[in-house]
């Protein structure tokens, strides 16, 4: 058992392992705030724009709820299609940003070019070598 805890700390202590994991909270610290942007700025303003619209509301109802009296009986099923919007939504100002940081990371790694080689000395001209003789 030993054995086996040493190699996993070993694995778990690499850098890579250790640079997924915070890759992996701050991802989700991210994604918190870009869930926030996009249902409490961008999609009140686009429902602002489309004449008070709350997409989350948007709904697709496949059976109403059964009722007696002030009891549910059977809750209503229902595709909440604008909740699903939303999430695409996020999902594609997430994969953007992601594009942006790669995309300068990228940029930053690229190597300078190299300075040019100075060129061979040029040998001598065909002239030149019959002049000699």
């Amino acid at each position: 058992m030993g054995k086996f805890m040493q190699e996993f700390k070993e694995f778990a202590m690499k850098g890579n392992v250790m640079d997924m994991a915070v890759g992996v909270v701050i991802g989700g610290a991210f994604g918190k705030i870009v869930s926030s942007l996009v249902s409490d700025i961008i999609m009140p303003l686009i429902g602002a724009i489309t004449g008070g619209l709350n997409f989350t509301d948007w709904k697709w109802v496949i059976r109403e709820a059964v009722m007696e009296g002030e009891t549910v009986v059977k809750p209503e099923l229902c595709m909440t299609w604008g909740n699903f919007l939303q999430v695409v939504f996020d999902f594609i100002i997430i994969a953007f940003s992601i594009f942006l940081v790669i995309k300068g990371i990228n940029k930053l790694k690229r190597e300078e070019p190299k300075p040019e080689e100075p060129a061979a000395p040029a040998g001598p001209t065909q002239e030149e070598l019959l002049a000699e003789k």
